[in-house]
């Protein structure tokens, strides 16, 4: 039975959907997992520092090179040229590429790493010139080893292509969670043995073990090594016109992490790891809802590009959908960020300063929740539209405004202005995606949207205020200085405040309500379709 569920074919999008988001749930929980030991272990200061600073460039690496070149290029052709009547024994072309794939890309990586792992010291300080020159030697060190993760992450991501195009979804979901697993292990095991080192080398392991837990299925699928390389090939090609927008677009986010860790760099110790842990928490609900949505949405508004009535509904559903979770999720983030800190990071080494510098930056945060999440869905309309400029320039727009507000906001109050910056800009983004799409279209359906949204923010207003009350409530009765404490009190507002939202949103007949308790209470469709990429959900 556990051999057929690691090789079953998935024919039901919602069924490839479902696997894929509880994946992405579980990874980010693994993740939060991993943020309490580190934080545990390390607390926010240097050691920290280092280990964020020399991950930076081995993560950019693969960002640009790999998962723009795969998510946008290799999926599509690939699925192509595969015969799903005959797959085991007629996909010669299919694996040639697959073959011709993997080998530019390892030996891209192989040379790209190598080079790295050479210059890694002007690399690193270039991209922290506040550090000492004792944490620049560490953080040389761990970029080192670290430059070894993209290579098989790489190799990895190949393999994860193939298993999408054949809909084998359980162990391609099952990587990212494999991958946190890895980190998890360096951080309780290998530290104790090699210090800040085990950090790198846990990174090391989590990228091969994604890559080894998809091997097998791939091989079983038919899967037939070649050596070959052929840059001339038209797949190859097609492959590369088609990943040059997304990459632009993953560029885009990179350049402004590369910004904030320069900018951290020159702070107090600390900074950047304070700024990693609010980011990893505020992500969350990104992750789970804007990303998730917008996913979701993509075939349908490809279907509807140039067709603007049903492309704007579509548009018009999803915004309202996204809203409907993220407006309490910015209240719930908002009044409980104290608690959440405290049960997620507050153990060992990360004290109580810790902690009121990283409840000041989650809440700077949690500003831009709205922006953040609408984003990717208001990129992917563009995209349809075959216009993958405008959002690139966009980008650049926002780059220069998140570069200018960090130095500005950093000197006047630390790491929660670089949070602060941050949001500014995602907000500026996200209105200048909007009011240029709605003048390509001519209008996005605002009016129900607004009113959509005004029903959402009474609730949330309600949910609010129920939670700072039941904080209160609770507060006598428990002991808040310890974490069953805390955690008592959060989850006892937290749920009664979801609640009170509930509630307010039945009371004032939210559409989005009745199309998430129809959604719940609907039967899974298992109509077969076609499945697109859904490597943003993965949680890597």
């Amino acid at each position: 039975m556990i051999r057929e569920l690691f090789t079953a074919k998935v024919n039901s999008i919602t069924a490839a959907a479902l696997l894929v988001a509880f994946s992405s749930i579980v990874s980010r929980f693994l993740g939060i997992f991993r943020d309490r030991i580190l934080a545990g272990q390390f607390g926010a200061g240097d050691t920290l520092d280092i280990y964020y600073a020399a991950f930076r460039i081995p993560d950019l690496i693969f960002n640009l090179l790999i998962l723009g070149a795969l998510s946008a290029g290799f999926v599509p052709v690939f699925s192509s040229l595969i015969n799903h009547k005959f797959e085991f024994k007629s996909n010669k072309q299919a694996w040639e590429l697959a073959s011709n794939i993997l080998n530019i890309i390892a030996v891209s990586l192989i040379i790209i790493a190598g080079l790295g792992i050479i210059f890694s010291p002007f690399i690193i300080k270039l991209i922290t010139p506040g550090f000492s020159s004792e944490k620049l030697n560490l953080a040389d060190s761990l970029t080192r080893i670290m430059f070894l993760s993209p290579i098989f992450l790489g190799i990895s991501a190949v393999f994860g292509g193939i298993l999408q195009s054949f809909k084998r979804f359980f162990v391609y979901s099952l990587s990212p969670i494999i991958y946190n697993i890895g980190i998890i292990i360096g951080a309780i095991f290998f530290t104790p043995l090699w210090g800040i080192y085990g950090l790198a080398w846990g990174v090391v392991l989590g990228a091969i073990m994604h890559l080894l837990i998809q091997i097998p299925a791939v091989f079983k699928l038919g899967f037939k090594y070649n050596l070959i390389i052929d840059f001339k090939n038209k797949n190859i090609l097609k492959i590369a016109r088609m990943m040059l927008p997304r990459t632009m677009s993953l560029a885009i986010v990179q350049i402004n992490l590369l910004v904030i860790t320069v900018i951290a760099s020159t702070l107090e110790s600390g900074s950047l790891a304070i700024f990693n842990f609010a980011n990893n928490l505020q992500s969350f609900p990104i992750g789970i809802f804007g990303v998730s949505f917008a996913i979701a949405a993509f075939p349908a508004m490809s279907a509807y590009a140039f067709n603007k009535d049903r492309l704007i509904s579509s548009f018009s559903l999803t915004v309202r959908q996204i809203l409907f979770f993220i407006v309490p999720s910015t209240v719930l983030l908002l009044t409980l960020r104290a608690q959440i800190i405290r049960v997620i990071l507050g153990t060992g080494q990360f004290d109580w300063q810790d902690t009121i510098l990283t409840i000041d930056t989650l809440g700077f945060f949690i500003i831009s929740l709205f922006a953040q999440a609408l984003a990717p869905l208001l990129i992917r309309v563009f995209y349809v539209r075959y216009n993958s400029k405008t959002p690139f320039y966009i980008g650049l727009i926002t780059v220069a405004v998140n570069l200018f507000l960090s130095f500005y906001f950093s000197a006047k109050i630390g790491i929660a202005g670089l949070a602060l910056a941050f949001s500014i800009s995602n907000i500026i983004n996200f209105i200048l995606l909007w009011l240029i799409l709605h003048f390509e279209i001519d209008q996005l359906d605002e009016i129900k949207i607004l009113f959509s949204t005004i029903k959402f923010s009474l609730a949330a207003i309600a949910c609010g205020l129920t939670v700072q009350g039941m904080k209160l409530i609770v507060w006598p009765f428990i002991d808040m200085t310890r974490l069953w404490g805390v955690l008592t009190q959060g989850l006892a507002a937290g749920i009664s405040g979801i609640l009170v939202y509930i509630a307010f949103c039945s009371f004032l007949k939210s559409e989005e309500l009745s199309y998430f308790w129809d959604g719940i209470k609907r039967r899974l469709s298992w109509k077969k379709i076609a499945t697109g990429d859904q490597g943003e959900a993965r949680g890597i």
